[in-house]
């Protein structure tokens, strides 16, 4: 979140992407602390309801996108069906091959070094009704190094995060704002 809030700082006034509001469904959630720091609304959601207390903080604050980060519940499907193609999420490991549930945060960098493969990365992808399998919006590729553990690997791998996340929240948040059928 704080390199999504830092991106957009820095844009200013240049970039379609707004940050209309921070929710959680963790009180103590640090982001939301970074999220009133930024002068972002930031409010919480009981996840164990239907969608319906997220839904709610969603249409209250005209949320056209939005972007997971750090969320590792299944979105309700209400909540799905209704941002349906404007819900983005981002992931530690390349998809389809290091997704799905429970492959999350370490578990991902652990089942890559596992795996031997040669290559890891970072995946923003639109959400849909299964753990990670929406449309792939982006991936950033990286090296996995010979000496690396998972722990070091989730650390280059957050590194990569910071900086594309960002750039596809803009991206998508411009092409959204944008009338494109005219160019087709």
């Amino acid at each position: 979140l704080q390199a999504i809030i830092d991106f957009l700082a820095r844009k200013g006034e240049g970039t379609a992407a707004t940050l209309a509001v921070v929710a959680s469904n963790d009180a103590s959630a640090g982001a939301l602390g970074r999220a009133r720091d930024a002068g972002i609304p930031a409010e919480t959601f009981d996840a164990t309801d239907d969608g319906a207390s997220l839904a709610a903080i969603l249409e209250r604050h005209t949320v056209d996108l939005v972007a997971l980060a750090g969320y590792l519940k299944r979105v309700p499907a209400s909540v799905v069906k209704a941002y349906r193609g404007r819900i983005i999420n981002i992931h530690p490991g390349l998809l389809p091959e290091f997704g799905g549930p429970g492959m999350y945060g370490g578990r991902v960098h652990a089942a890559v070094i596992a795996s031997g493969a040669t290559t890891t990365g970072v995946t923003v992808h639109m959400v849909d009704d299964e753990f990670d399998r929406g449309l792939v919006i982006a991936q950033w590729r990286l090296p996995v190094r010979e000496n690396d553990t998972a722990t070091s690997l989730a650390a280059r791998v957050l590194t990569a995060e910071h900086v594309i996340y960002p750039r596809v929240v803009e991206m998508v948040a411009t092409l959204a704002a944008s009338d494109l059928s005219a160019d087709f």
